[in-house]
């Protein structure tokens, strides 16, 4: 047992791997991957190629890119640390995220993609007035894409810090806005195609990588209880678990992260809703389902999404407890990056420093994939809902459209870059359970609405959508998440009034009931012939090829 559970003659917050090796096997997978997306993204000249990659993927191709999207930096590097942290409880985030995925299937992803053509918006503003339902959509996609974002780049520069052993912060934040630029690199170059290539690329390198692991593991301890003994053990001999008053088989039992007392318990309620209904309304994976030309390849590709993103989440379980068990708590909250860190460190424990440092290019690749993902998302919401719907009125070119994307995705990697810089210390798959949490406020109950009741009109999709969006946003921004704690965004002020760290709980039942109050009491829209149309639309794809500007 000892050989399992040792620290590999390194100590807490000690040089991690070959710095040099880590960043020539970096560079070395940048410049293979800024190469494919540069040969694919050639062909890219119309808005439908920037958007959706001209619908040209088949479903086994759109699966890979689902699980691409959808498995971020908080699936591999925040969950991981969260199990090895909380064990049981850190779990949860896996379990959440992936029944939030069979949700998405099963009441939005194909009437969706039916119905809409280029954004989230095609589709809630399909029956109802164009410009006011496309800006609130807008608004709700670029602030979903934007909390992704930080996110990602506090995963992106938590990975890289740890890579390079960089503890000081400063320099860590040159690291996240490096991370940034290089995003906004593979967006402008590629597009949608690019980008999809990329994801494809990223879902099989890290599934694969992430079974690599899983095998070593395996053949190191030899079982799955014999694992969980050694992670017991190491918590045993934590600092960590000691000063917390925990007892070390405490990280095998519910309640290590959301036992403590009521408020932790009622925000375990909020963020299982939020995970839950989040992915349902996530744009830059909704968006997805409109790369393929049929029906029938989006539920191909949901075949493919599902058993990739089951498989991964499964084995997120064991490399938790193996980084519990041969990283342990100590050296993980000691080494640059804090809770992210205890996949790259798990990996350097396994397979030594050239392992390390491909696993962590493997993390990068999907840092690269989704924050792309996100960018062409929030950029087609800009140009195609504001800029082409709203304010020209539908008259601006396919190359103004493609011209507007580009600055997007420069202005907000850039403020994704700021935030991404302060969010450093959090653990990302917190920060992405908030985006989750705008994402189920904001758009969930409005595509719900839309798309199964047929009296739904504006003024309800519009308080739905308001209510959501800036009830989540001031409730995170009054939370402990922002400040009031150590761990805090803004750790030295205490602005904080709302006790949960997630406000989904109270922003999601809120956004669904003034979405129907809004109908009840506000004015029909009259368009019963446009809501004929989208039923039909969504149930079979009749007509899916057809503009949905009316």
């Amino acid at each position: 047992m000892n050989n399992i559970i040792s620290y590999s003659a390194q100590e807490v917050g000690a040089q991690a791997g070959n710095p040099i090796l880590n960043i020539a096997v970096f560079i070395i997978f940048i410049v293979v991957t800024m190469g494919v997306v540069i040969k694919v993204g050639k062909s890219t000249s119309e808005a439908s190629d920037f958007y959706t990659g001209g619908a040209q993927f088949s479903g086994k191709q759109n699966g890979l890119a689902i699980a691409g999207d959808y498995l971020s930096a908080a699936s591999f590097l925040g969950i991981v640390g969260a199990v090895a942290l909380a064990g049981y409880d850190g779990f949860l985030y896996s379990i959440g995220f992936f029944v939030a995925w069979l949700v998405a299937l099963l009441l939005v992803a194909e009437p969706l993609r039916n119905t809409g053509k280029f954004t989230m918006a095609d589709v809630l503003s399909f029956r109802l007035n164009q410009k006011p339902v496309r800006m609130a959509a807008a608004l709700g996609t670029l602030f979903v894409s934007l909390f992704y974002l930080i996110a990602q780049m506090a995963g992106a520069g938590s990975l890289v810090a740890v890579l390079l052993n960089v503890h000081d912060k400063s320099q860590q934040a040159i690291v996240v806005a490096v991370v940034g630029v290089i995003m906004i690199a593979y967006v402008l170059f590629g597009g949608m195609k690019g980008t999809t290539y990329v994801q494809m690329i990223k879902a099989v390198l890290l599934v694969g990588g992430v079974g690599i692991m899983t095998a070593l593991i395996f053949i190191k301890v030899g079982s799955f209880p014999t694992l969980l003994d050694a992670a017991v053990q190491k918590h045993a001999e934590s600092d960590y678990l000691a000063g917390k008053g925990y007892d070390a088989h405490a990280i095998l039992e519910p309640g290590l992260k959301f036992g403590k007392d009521s408020v932790t318990k009622i925000d375990f309620i909020s963020l299982g809703l939020t995970l839950v209904l989040g992915t349902a309304g996530l744009p830059h994976v909704l968006m997805r389902f409109y790369t393929v030309p049929t029906a029938r390849e989006a539920r191909r590709s949901v075949t493919w999404a599902i058993v990739l993103i089951g498989a991964f989440y499964l084995m997120t379980l064991m490399l938790g407890y193996a980084a519990a068990a041969m990283v342990g708590p100590d050296r993980i909250l000691g080494a640059p990056g804090g809770q992210n860190s205890a996949a790259p460190l798990l990996a350097l424990e396994l397979g030594g420093s050239f392992f390390m440092a491909a696993i962590s290019a493997v993390a990068f690749a999907t840092v690269l994939a989704v924050v792309a993902g996100l960018a062409i998302t929030a950029s087609a919401s800009v140009a195609h809902d504001i800029y082409h719907s709203i304010i020209r009125n539908g008259e601006s070119t396919e190359a103004e459209q493609v011209r507007v994307s580009r600055i997007t995705v420069v202005v907000i990697g850039v403020t994704a870059i700021i935030l991404g810089i302060l969010a450093m210390s959090q653990n990302v798959a917190f920060l992405v359970a908030l985006a989750f949490a705008i994402a189920a406020s904001a758009n969930l109950p409005t595509i719900l609405y839309s798309l199964y009741w047929k009296k739904f009109n504006t003024t309800g999709a519009l308080c739905s959508m308001y209510t959501g969006l800036v009830l989540a946003l001031v409730l995170i921004v009054f939370s402990p998440a922002v400040s009031g704690t150590d761990s805090s965004m803004v750790p030295g002020a205490d602005w904080a009034w709302f006790p949960l760290r997630n406000p989904g709980l109270v922003s999601i039942p809120a956004a669904f009931l003034a979405g129907y109050l809004g109908t009840i009491f506000g004015k029909p829209d009259n368009l019963d012939d446009l809501h004929a149309e989208m039923e039909v639309r969504s149930l079979t794809g009749v007509g899916v090829e057809a503009a949905v500007d009316h």
